[in-house]
């Protein structure tokens, strides 16, 4: 039996849903402009876009952990460890802001993915600070290294990180269309379930950064 795995990307207005069995065969995504229907809306396209595959047929569930808008992380998060659990699976929960760094990474040319880089993402987060992470790529395109995880800093303190790599680094900003790295969280995904990876449900855990309501 094919076993496929299955990402959803639910942290902005949009929802983005990516499926694929890795042999080449059926890889397939979709993105839908929600917006504020994503809660009623998510589950009906989840369960078209699954077609013709069935529930049986996932071997393992990635889905965007965050950074990102607070109620959609968490609508996607609670999906996500809802079919985990009921269909005992692993579920790995994946950085947006690594999806896009690692979506950015897989549409450059061949030539330019040679050479190590580090990639700085930015993205906004409420009351003007950011969301940013920064990430060194490998020579053999396998998962970058974390040189700095998903944190919520200033602006001032983001510049005053980005002067300590010498200007050696890509700016990227995760500003919109990022449900489209639902593709990226899956294929995160499934390096890590190639390398033995299966984390339980209730591991995956999501990363808000901020609390919605200023304290």
């Amino acid at each position: 039996m094919k076993k496929y795995g299955l990402a959803l990307h639910t942290t902005t207005p949009e929802l983005g849903l990516a499926i694929s069995n890795f042999d080449g065969e059926d890889r397939r995504s979709s993105v839908w402009n929600l917006e504020r229907e994503l809660s009623s809306q998510m589950h009906p396209c989840l369960m078209e876009f699954i077609k013709p595959q069935q529930w049986q047929d996932l071997a393992f569930i990635s889905v965007a952990k965050g950074p990102g808008g607070y109620t959609g992380t968490r609508i996607g998060m609670v999906t996500a460890r809802t079919l985990g659990q009921q269909l005992d699976i692993p579920v790995f929960g994946i950085s947006t802001l690594a999806a896009f760094a690692w979506y950015y990474l897989t549409n450059l040319k061949l030539s330019e993915k040679k050479d190590e880089k580090i990639l700085a993402v930015q993205m906004p987060a409420q009351r003007g600070k950011l969301f940013a992470a920064i990430y060194q790529t490998t020579p053999d395109n396998s998962p970058f290294k974390v040189l700095l995880s998903d944190t919520v800093l200033t602006p001032e303190i983001w510049q005053e990180k980005l002067s300590g790599l010498n200007d050696n680094y890509q700016l990227l900003k995760a500003n919109s269309e990022l449900a489209k790295t639902a593709i990226s969280i899956l294929e995160l995904a499934y390096i890590d379930w190639c390398n033995d990876k299966f984390p339980l449900w209730s591991e995956a855990l999501p990363f808000y950064g901020q609390h919605p309501v200023d304290m």
